[in-house]
């Protein structure tokens, strides 16, 4: 994997978190088969042959900068100021985005990820100060774009985890109980060399975050939720997807993934257990 990005100034402190917006870095991948066959092992699903269509949410798999222990923060997450805005003393939580599907990447071969920050901007909420941070990432294959993507990434005071939505789960037309035991969370980590230790750190999720256990990811939740409605709807394109996290889920309580088609071309999904809602999305298909 090659890297590239914009030289960032010496000294970060003085900036301010809007000065943020317009980096940009190019990150080129391989999707390779060795790391498809993980992929593929932790979701239970086939391999795809060289060539063919990567699943839906699969290219949050690659892409990764493999950065050195040295350069993580106590969290596990790669240090602030680099590309992201520093936002010190605060927790980081990918909050939901949205996604168009223009073509889908190809297993086996090359492509290219450009990574913008388009908003940073700083909101007050129930849980005190929020910083919200955009990215757009637009993948690429042989110089076409095939995903445009926004990210939508929070950083919150560090606060009491909200254990329950108060929002009950609707029946859908389609349902999937998942159970989210510690080796899912370690392999859907490993997969996407995710360092944050609130999915597999015990002692430090419940002792320093102040979770009840160890925390289901959120892009986890996402690609299981759209999982499910492909295979609801095997012949469904896929058009835009968008999602938005409510509150965590923790492991090992099952949760359900499902939904609803609600116009022609356009269904609902959730995700959530027993205490309520905790991700819902929006999927435009033909």
């Amino acid at each position: 994997m090659i890297r590239g990005r914009h030289p960032l100034p010496e000294d970060l402190h003085p900036m301010s978190a809007t000065d943020w917006i317009g980096r940009s870095e190019t990150t080129r991948d391989h999707l390779s088969c060795n790391l498809l066959k993980r992929i593929a092992a932790t979701f239970g699903e086939a391999v795809p042959d060289d060539g063919a269509d990567l699943p839906p949410l699969w290219q949050w798999c690659f892409f990764q900068d493999p950065l050195p222990e040295t350069a993580l923060g106590a969290d596990g997450h790669p240090a602030r100021g680099g590309f992201l805005p520093p936002a010190d003393n605060r927790n980081r939580m990918w909050a939901g985005g949205r996604i168009e599907f223009l073509h889908a990447l190809r297993a086996g071969e090359a492509a290219t990820r450009v990574s913008t920050i388009t908003q940073v901007e700083e909101k007050t909420g129930r849980s005190g100060s929020l910083l919200f941070v955009t990215v757009r990432h637009d993948y690429s294959q042989d110089g076409r774009l095939a995903i445009r993507e926004e990210q939508d990434i929070v950083y919150r005071e560090p606060t009491p985890p909200k254990s329950g939505s108060g929002d009950a789960l609707v029946r859908g037309e389609w349902l999937e109980v998942i159970e989210p035991t510690s080796t899912l969370l370690f392999r859907y980590s490993a997969v996407t060399f995710n360092g944050h230790r609130i999915h597999y750190d015990y002692p430090y999720v419940t002792g320093t975050e102040g979770y009840s256990g160890l925390v289901v990811h959120g892009p986890l939740i996402a690609t299981l939720s759209l999982r499910a409605f492909c295979r609801a709807h095997p012949e469904a394109t896929l058009r835009r997807f968008a999602y938005r996290g409510v509150r965590p889920l923790i492991a090992p309580q099952p949760f359900e993934v499902g939904g609803r088609v609600m116009a022609a071309g356009v269904a609902q999904l959730w995700a959530g257990n027993a205490d309520g809602l905790a991700q819902q999305a929006e999927v435009h298909f033909e």
